[in-house]
């Protein structure tokens, strides 16, 4: 295998692919916000507790919240989208569409159905009992189907790391293993460097795309600043009767919704 050729297509779908959707999409989301809309889904007591006073810092705090909110989920989900693509160009991999699954792929007689997370905590003990219910329907699809070869489940986590990979389960079709960061980069690909290797094309992307966003991001600032100055300062000072009376409403008019549905 030709490494520097291999990675130079890695970096071309890394910047194409994850990086260059991941700055448009917050970029779309970031102008889309509306102070009245993030004030009916945030707690205004959680603002108080915090002792801010500022209008601009109370501003700040709400786009902060609001970008940190899906960034995790929309970088995971594209760095998903990237390990499949590795996976297709070394092993013929392909994106599952069964349950608790993202990747289905052959590789020496093994046949591995994986499921991709960004980290390592990313659910609570039904979700993990689900995905290795799946895990198990999984093979007996694959085995009615005529796959003979051995079925290895694969949890998959972007990032993280864990020192027990082997997660045994009394049926033997729950069974699974879980490889996280380096280990499951390395997993995909066969290469104990790609984890690295893949930092240097999200680096340089980061910084010829930022400045465009932090632009962005500084005038929503400006703008919801002023929008929560006009509309909720009284005598210079924070009305936070009225903040909590904005959330109260929103939660009485869903409250009433459900009813008229149900």
């Amino acid at each position: 295998m030709n490494k520097a050729k291999t990675y130079t297509g890695y970096h071309a779908f890394l910047s194409e692919h994850v990086m260059t959707p991941f700055y448009l999409r917050r970029l779309e989301a970031l102008q889309k916000l509306k102070l009245h809309d993030v004030l009916k889904r945030k707690n205004p007591y959680l603002f108080k507790a915090k002792n801010i006073e500022l209008a601009g810092d109370l501003a700040k705090g709400i786009v902060d919240a609001f970008l940190s909110s899906q960034e995790e989920t929309l970088f995971g989900n594209l760095l998903e989208g990237f390990a499949i693509y590795v996976s297709h160009s070394l092993h013929d991999g392909f994106k599952s569409q069964r349950k608790s699954l993202d990747l289905e792929f052959r590789r020496d007689g093994v046949y591995y159905i994986v499921g991709i997370k960004s980290g390592i905590h990313w659910g609570n003990v039904d979700q993990i009992n689900t995905m290795k219910a799946n895990f198990k329907r999984a093979r007996e699809e694959l085995r009615a189907q005529g796959v003979t070869e051995e079925i290895i489940a694969v949890n998959g986590c972007i990032y993280g790391k864990d020192p027990n990979p082997l997660k045994n389960d009394v049926d033997a079709d729950k069974t699974y293993y879980k490889y996280a960061g380096q280990e499951f980069w390395k997993f995909i690909s066969g290469d104990d460097n790609l984890y690295r290797e893949i930092i240097a094309p999200i680096d340089a992307e980061a910084k010829l795309k930022d400045e465009a966003f932090r632009a962005a991001y500084t005038a929503k600032v400006h703008e919801l600043t002023l929008d929560f100055s006009l509309n909720f300062l009284s005598e210079g000072q924070i009305d936070w009767s009225k903040l909590v009376e904005i959330r109260f409403r929103a939660r009485a008019s869903h409250s009433a919704n459900r009813a008229t549905t149900g």
